[in-house]
């Protein structure tokens, strides 16, 4: 009997573990100003109370209308909270779910509840009860590290089976890309120069610019926007906030979104923060 304990408590304590080192790799918890769940904005304060409770775990929590910057950019660095309400006649019930940029559920609290039949005491002692789910974790943001690829070295593509340098003439034929709502075809008989761009020096950066009209296909989660070739320029992806999207620019994450009735692409070029106007027709 007591080894059975013992093997109950190790694989919690495991568990613990692995979920606190899980929810590390995220700096933020985003937390809406209105959750689904409720008709109004911080209805029963419920928005406050659950920012204050992350605060009181070790997390940083900001509200979904105040992004700082990093974040702003790239939407992966949090986790988006929300609240499922399950509450009855007689008892506040509730969980807190962490969602990623994906829309991918990554954790969710054990049920919290309670009987008070006054609604904003109700949904306090809830949430306290369902936060204890954080209180052993200590968490701690740990940045995930990239691997860094040497500059010394020639790079490489591959296609089936041959691997050739970026040096070499590239041999003259067919190429054939697809790109509508299923599939975009365009064909052309010369050969095409590589789009793969070498790697630079901070001094020296190499980025391709969007120019033009780009047209707004719907694809599963998203957006691609599609120049008048047509050829897919970016994959947009959908995120909770309306008219902000996720996008990868440059070999790094970055955000779309519309500010003043314009469409605005935020990317990072060396560490420095630019922000490009587009054209983009939906």
């Amino acid at each position: 009997m007591k080894s059975k304990l013992l093997y109950i408590l190790l694989f919690a304590l495991g568990l613990n573990y692995s979920v606190s080192a899980q929810l590390n790799e995220y700096k933020y918890i985003i937390v809406p100003k209105k959750f689904g769940s409720f008709k109004s904005e911080n209805q029963y304060q419920t928005s406050t109370l659950v920012k204050h409770f992350f605060g009181e775990n070790g997390f940083t929590a900001v509200y979904d209308d105040a992004l700082p910057a990093d974040l702003a950019a790239n939407r992966c660095l949090g986790l988006m909270a929300d609240l499922l309400d399950n509450s009855s006649m007689f008892s506040t019930k509730l969980h807190l779910t962490l969602k990623n940029c994906q829309n991918v559920e990554v954790f969710r609290t054990e049920e919290g509840k309670s009987k008070t039949k006054e609604f904003d005491a109700a949904y306090k002692e809830a949430l306290e009860r369902a936060f204890a789910s954080f209180s052993t974790m200590n968490y701690q943001y740990e940045p995930k590290t990239q691997e860094v690829v040497s500059q010394d070295k020639p790079l490489t593509i591959s296609f089936k089976d041959d691997v050739k340098t970026l040096e070499e003439k590239p041999k003259e034929y067919v190429v054939e890309q697809k790109a509508t709502l299923e599939e975009q075809t365009y064909k052309s008989v010369e050969p095409r120069p590589s789009t793969i761009q070498r790697p630079t020096t901070a001094s020296e950066p190499q980025v391709q610019v969007p120019s033009g009209v780009l047209y707004a296909q719907p694809i599963e989660n998203g957006y691609q926007l599609v120049d008048s070739t047509p050829k897919i320029v970016l994959k947009l992806g959908e995120t909770s906030m309306e008219n902000v999207f996720l996008t990868n620019y440059a070999g790094n994450s970055a955000v779309v979104f519309k500010k003043d009735e314009k469409w605005v692409l935020e990317y990072s070029d060396n560490g420095e923060k630019k922000m490009m106007e587009l054209d983009i027709k939906f």
